[in-house]
């Protein structure tokens, strides 16, 4: 999915994202997305990529929380991009 919530108001999200979460019991989903709050919502892992590199791949708690790379800790707290 890329960008699946992109302009969308916020009930109609949360129920794009409450049939991604019944989705993913039964498959893979993958989601592009700029919006890290969602990312932080409807993921279970994450990569960072930075420029067309992953920087960084791990449980989205940990990336969000601890991650291991500079560049994604400055990413996700806004000093950066």
């Amino acid at each position: 999915m890329d960008e699946p919530c992109s302009a969308l108001d916020p009930v109609a999200t949360l129920r794009v994202e409450t049939l991604m979460d019944k989705l993913a019991k039964d498959y893979t989903i993958v989601v592009v997305t700029h919006n890290m709050q969602q990312a932080a919502r409807v993921s279970h892992q994450v990569g960072f990529f930075w420029l067309g590199t992953l920087v960084e791949y791990d449980l989205t708690p940990k990336l969000f929380t601890r991650p291991s790379q500079r560049l994604t800790e400055d990413y996700v707290t806004g000093r950066k991009g």
